[in-house]
């Protein structure tokens, strides 16, 4: 396998992204984002009312070489041009996982381009250094200052998504990242999922249920925010080891128990009511365990990423404590919140420039791939 490009030179990066339903192909040059196609097979699991692993990884299949054509037709260049390959190796659906590793390997070894298997998490915060309207700013070898950018100092990242909800430290997004808080139980977008199951919204459960809380009543159902009640009785410090993760188990229960109460008295169920107000706690005790880890490890700069960031309350009520403790927020484009190429070949081009040897063409896909393990 060749080496790793020049760090002086603007790396050229194809990113391929396939840790769940959406097949993403992205092309960046540095910062400059050239491509970001995705091919979503989420019509094919709504039935199932979930994502179907077998049926996701068939999907990548047939979805690929669509996606990846369409992505170096707009980027305008060919897959020779190309410095580097990178590609999503952990964590996310084994099957889905494999199916982007050995087509990122197939293209390496044809192409002869060094390999670089990165994190899914650590990539959605890559993505935060992508200027989708910038200038190349470079000359014509393609080097130049305008070519790559670094994360702010203290930055932290909070990812909200149907697989993951977690709050991370990030020193260097190329060799020092530190997870600071995760869910125990389901993530934050699950959660969304099966509540929407229950009120009979259909899938995916996210815009579902955004859509029905705009009607209803946040404060009529007072849901149970997890994790939140001291760890002693009359203590006012948060619970120990749990004091920056999340848990919605309990919250889903008492959703369910709001609605068999209702059927079981032969009365509507006020689905908008109970929408409202089960969002209200989700986004309530993401967002203030959120802000207290940042404030507690130094975080100035806070990043949003995962599908769950499209939602509307989600966003506000994030802004307003971000804001209130001094914290600048940033947040993508929506479509660069999701799981998409483009993060990961912005990941892939900061691990170019760093000068981080390639990854082996013998990695393995990692489900459970940990946030400290950037890449492979």
């Amino acid at each position: 396998m060749t080496d790793a490009p020049s760090a002086r030179r603007v790396p050229l990066v194809l990113g391929i992204e396939t840790s769940c339903d959406e097949t993403g192909i992205g092309i960046v040059r540095g910062t400059q984002l050239l491509a970001n196609t995705v091919s979503s097979s989420m019509e094919e699991h709504v039935r199932f009312g979930g994502v179907i692993p077998e049926i996701a990884a068939r999907a990548h299949l047939e979805a690929f070489v669509p996606t990846l054509r369409q992505a170096l037709d707009t980027a305008g260049i060919e897959l020779r041009d190309v410095d580097a390959i990178a590609v999503t190796a952990g964590p996310g659906l084994a099957g889905a996982l494999m199916v982007g590793l050995s087509a990122a390997k197939g293209l390496a070894l044809a192409a002869d381009k060094p390999l670089y298997g990165v994190n899914h998490l650590v990539a959605h915060v890559g993505v935060g250094l992508l200027d989708p309207a910038a200038e190349d700013g470079a000359g014509e070898d393609g080097a130049g200052p305008a070519g790559m950018l670094a994360l702010p100092e203290n930055t932290g990242a909070l990812l909200v998504s149907g697989g993951h909800t977690e709050i991370l430290r990030v020193g260097s997004l190329t060799s020092d990242v530190q997870l600071l808080g995760s869910t125990i139980d389901d993530a934050a977008g699950e959660a969304f999922d099966k509540t929407a199951r229950l009120l009979g919204l259909g899938y995916p459960g996210g815009p579902a249920i955004d859509a029905a809380a705009a009607t209803g009543d946040p404060r009529a159902f007072r849901f149970p925010r997890g994790l939140t009640m001291p760890k002693f009785e009359g203590s006012a410090e948060a619970p120990g080891k749990h004091r920056h993760n999340w848990s919605f188990s309990g919250l889903k229960t008492a959703v369910a128990r709001a609605v068999e109460q209702f059927e079981t008295a032969g009365r509507p169920v006020p689905v908008a009511d109970i929408a409202a107000s089960f969002q209200e706690a989700v986004v309530d005790v993401i967002t203030a365990k959120a802000v207290r880890a940042a404030g507690e490890h130094g975080i100035t700069t806070l990043m949003l990423g995962g599908g769950v960031a499209a939602n509307k309350r989600l966003r506000e009520l994030l802004a307003q404590r971000c804001a209130a403790a001094g914290i600048e927020l940033r947040i993508p484009p929506v479509s660069l919140c999701t799981d998409n190429g483009a993060m990961v070949a912005a990941l892939g081009a900061q691990l170019v420039a760093a000068g981080v040897a390639p990854s082996s063409l013998q990695i393995p896909a990692d489900s459970s791939q940990p946030v400290q393990l950037i890449s492979v």
